[in-house]
């Protein structure tokens, strides 16, 4: 059983270990160390001085060890996500052994080892001896020199980064020159290993040493250590380990790659090449050095002979459990694992270079603590999946959602309706690219996410000033866009993308146009500022080409509708900032990162800036809180919880849509539609939906799921009273005006112009006969109907005189323009009667009356 506490003859025996600098001044130096530095062209003087100056202090640094990737799980704990390695280890302290483990190596490799000072002298001298015969091979290391060796190992290995060149030559060789046994090379790695052993004897316990040894010895292949060898072969824990089993691994440890218990089809064969150690001959090479070990251990009473003959009789059954590692094991959460995974191996935090990045995430035992909550994560993966297939149709239709954090960036969702898998492959069920990130986190190109772009429209026209009350002509039309930038104005004609459902547009404000996703209003919004500026404002709000790039690189009049490629990840960012204040914070998906000391480590930077000021942000979730409510595009994403929201609806064609929906605590973004190509989806069903549908109740879901962790959000602020003004402007008159004239002067203002269709007037023929409304101040963008004349009098009315004296009568008749015939009226008579009686007659008419009591004598004058 393993010491806690060295005894008297393990002290002598640290001071014999002492003396092996007199060992080499006396037994090693005379007997075995001067004849062979000799041969080596050393003197024998010069032997001891070689020794004594050889380095005693050797630094044991951790040893390489999986990271592992944590979220938190539905109970707000962590839990372990998926781990990478290099070498499959998990370290143990002393007490999770079970101590069967420690007999059996230590009765098989260094049955004195807490005796020994580190070196066994006696065992040292023969083998040194033989090596210069040529006649053995064997080291006689003590568990000391062992773990010496391992740690000189590991420290050669951990110095050749991943991915540099020649790293599969140069890790072979760190073994080859640790475990160098011949000629004078061989001696003086000895003699090296030697002078280590004693000193880290001083430095370290008994129990301390054989701990480590355990926890950084191979056992074949990726697997190193007790822990990670007993759950490899056995599917047990090192505590658990039989007496059968322990002796196995003991035995393994001997020669690891020949012992190892994992390759059925055998580790090594003989002169004919017949496999050896194999499942077909009971691993008969693992069996009988197993039957050593057991011997050795009955032999020094560790176990009992009822204890041996059980385990010698049983035959070695391993029970493989593959390490699971990298992506491919977090199932569901692969493809947020997958992002993370690409921030370790990008970002300066983990290394200065790709090859220390690399190190960092299969070596170095770091703990990284992610953003993700299941508590979100899963509703999310089963609002998409069960809504949207794997592979639907066979052209390439997918989904993805994600879900952030608006006050700090975290992503707390993040999912797709594909099966991760590494390599390539034909069905398009499987894929490893991330669909919610761009092209540097996973691999996706994106997509154009159609309406949603028009945010950056509506940012841009608040920040020139511009209210969402203004009222703007977003009828069909030709325009004029400007791109100042690249020194372009663009003429474009609506119809060539026109409106949901042939709509024609209409005179309206951004409030309807946002509502109502108009695109004509939209277009007609655009060219009152600069496609530039709106691509700008996308780019300031974090959100570029997912391929790479900036979104101002190209500026089209079709970007307002959001025809670049960009990830739901950057989108979900943009809304974001809208819900905080104006304040863009970048994505995180790293919470925090320890190492295996416990210390924790710079997570990747992640800066929180003000891009818009608080003022457009709240008037921007004022208008486009409207989509979320009962008659707006998004009102089948809300989840009616109470929780105030604002969103965009978002296609582009008929192949790709888009949700975007934010509290002031939670951001989702969810794509539906077609990675690769562009065939429709429109009028199509899968599990009771249509496919252009299918985003709605994603984004609900994951929405709901997001408010119901973070209690929902609060009131968004009280949009800014100057953007929201009800703009007026001086309507100038353009009666008289030519048509052409008319509607220049009119649009010049700032107003829209309607043709009626012409009338009669005093004006002359083609000119400006009336406008609706007439000239004085009206409201900004009000559509005026211009009436041209068709230079015929106009009819006028006939003024009603009955009742009247006749005299009066004749008069008023009279000045409105007609003549009169009154046959039986004089002066004083009354008007009983008149043809016509009322209406429109032409000026210059007769109006006929009648008196009471009248002669007939004429007109009466």
């Amino acid at each position: 059983m393993p010491q806690k506490n060295r005894t008297a003859k393990g002290v002598l025996g640290g001071l014999l270990g002492l003396v092996g600098l007199s060992a080499v001044a006396g037994i090693l130096v005379t007997a075995t160390v001067t004849p062979a530095l000799a041969v080596a062209g050393a003197a024998g003087s010069q032997a001891l001085d070689l020794f004594e100056k050889l380095p005693s202090y050797l630094e044991i640094d951790a040893p390489m060890e999986p990271s592992t990737f944590y979220g938190t799980g539905k109970d707000g704990k962590p839990f372990a996500m998926a781990t990478f390695f290099d070498q499959n280890r998990t370290q143990v302290t002393f007490d999770q052994i079970n101590p069967v483990m420690y007999d059996a190596v230590l009765s098989s490799e260094d049955k004195s080892f807490y005796e020994h000072g580190g070196v066994n002298i006696g065992a040292t001298a023969k083998a040194l001896i033989d090596n210069l015969r040529g006649t053995s091979s064997r080291g006689a290391s003590t568990i000391s020199q062992q773990y010496v060796k391992n740690v000189l190992v590991q420290q050669c290995e951990q110095g050749v980064l991943p991915g540099s060149e020649g790293y599969s030559d140069t890790i072979a060789q760190c073994w080859l020159d640790a475990t160098n046994a011949s000629g004078s090379d061989g001696i003086e790695r000895k003699l090296q290993e030697m002078r280590y052993a004693i000193q880290i004897e001083k430095d370290y316990s008994k129990n301390e040493i054989l701990l480590g040894y355990l926890n950084i010895a191979s056992f074949g292949g990726t697997v190193y250590g007790i822990e990670a060898a007993a759950n490899y072969y056995f599917n047990t824990s090192a505590a658990n380990l039989t007496v059968a089993q322990a002796a196995t691994l003991a035995g393994i440890v001997q020669n690891p790659n020949t012992y190892r218990i994992d390759m059925k089809g055998g580790t090594t064969t003989d002169s004919d090449g017949n496999a050896v150690n194999s499942e077909a001959d009971g691993y008969k090479l693992t069996l009988d050095r197993r039957h050593y070990v057991l011997g050795r251990m009955l032999a020094d009473g560790k176990i009992t002979q009822a204890q041996y003959d059980e385990a010698d009789a049983s035959p070695i059954v391993p029970d493989i459990k593959p390490p699971s590692q990298g992506c491919a094991a977090a199932g569901n959460n692969a493809y947020f694992c997958q992002y993370v995974k690409t921030i370790v191996l990008s970002d300066p935090a983990f290394g200065d270079s790709g090859p220390e990045r690399t190190k960092a995430l299969y070596r170095d035992g770091l703990d990284i603590y992610t953003t993700l909550d299941m508590r979100v994560q899963e509703p999310s993966i089963i609002a998409l999946r069960e809504r949207v297939p794997a592979n639907y149709d066979n052209q390439n239709f997918g989904a993805a959602g994600v879900t952030v954090e608006p006050s700090t960036g975290r992503v707390l969702a993040m999912t797709q309706n594909t099966n991760f898998r590494e390599t390539t492959t034909d069905d398009q069920a499987f894929t490893s690219l991330v669909y919610a990130s761009d092209q540097a986190h996973g691999g996706s190109g994106g997509f154009p996410v159609g309406s949603a772009y028009k945010l950056f429209t509506l940012i841009d026209w608040l920040e020139k000033g511009h209210s969402v009350n203004e009222s703007i002509n977003g009828r069909n039309q030709t325009l004029k866009m400007p791109a100042k930038c690249v020194g372009e104005t663009y003429t474009f004609d609506t119809k060539t993308v026109g409106n949901f459902a042939n709509n024609p547009g209409y005179t309206g404000t951004p409030m309807v146009f946002t509502r109502n996703s108009l695109n004509s209003g939209y277009f007609a919004m655009a060219s009152k500022l600069d496609i530039c500026d709106i691509n700008k404002v996308a780019d300031r709000m974090g959100v570029n080409p997912a391929k790479g790039g900036s979104t101002t690189d190209e500026n089209y009049a079709f970007n307002v509708l959001g025809d670049k490629y960009i990830s739901p990840l950057d989108m979900a960012g943009a809304y974001a900032t809208v819900a905080n204040k104006g304040t863009y914070c970048e994505p995180k998906a790293i919470d925090k990162v320890v190492n295996q000391e416990g210390e924790e480590l710079p997570v990747p930077e992640s800066k929180c800036s003000q891009v818009i000021t608080p003022e457009v942000a709240a008037t921007a979730a004022y208008a486009l809180q409207g989509v979320m409510q009962r008659g707006g595009t998004g009102q089948d994403a809300n989840p009616w919880d109470g929780t105030p929201l604002i969103g965009k609806t978002g296609s582009h064609n008929d192949y790709s849509t888009m949700m975007i929906e934010s509290s002031t605590k939670a951001t989702t973004a969810v794509f539906v539609g077609r990675t690769k190509g562009d065939e429709s989806i429109w009028g199509q069903w899968t599990n009771g939906n249509l496919l252009q549908n299918i985003r709605y109740g994603i984004a609900r879901d994951m929405q709901a799921a997001a408010n119901q962790l973070l209690g929902g959000g609060d009131q968004f602020p009280k949009p800014d009273q100057n953007l929201t003004r009800r703009v007026l402007a001086d309507l100038p008159s353009v009666v008289g005006q030519s048509v052409e004239d008319a509607t220049r002067t009119l649009e010049e203002a700032g107003f829209s112009v309607s043709v009626a269709t012409p009338i009669d007037s005093d004006v002359a023929a083609g000119l400006i006969a009336e406008q609706d409304p007439g000239a004085g101040r009206v409201a900004t963008g009000t559509t005026v109907t211009i009436t041209p004349s068709t230079g015929k009098p106009a009819a006028a009315a006939v003024p009603n005189v009955v009742g009247q004296k006749y005299a009066q009568a004749k008069k008023t008749i009279e000045d409105a323009g007609f003549k009169v015939a009154a046959p039986n009226c004089k002066g004083g008579d009354e008007v009983v009667a008149q043809v016509p009686t009322s209406g429109k007659a032409t000026p210059g008419s007769t109006v006929t009356l009648a008196c009471a009591g009248g002669n007939g004598d004429g007109d009466g004058d």
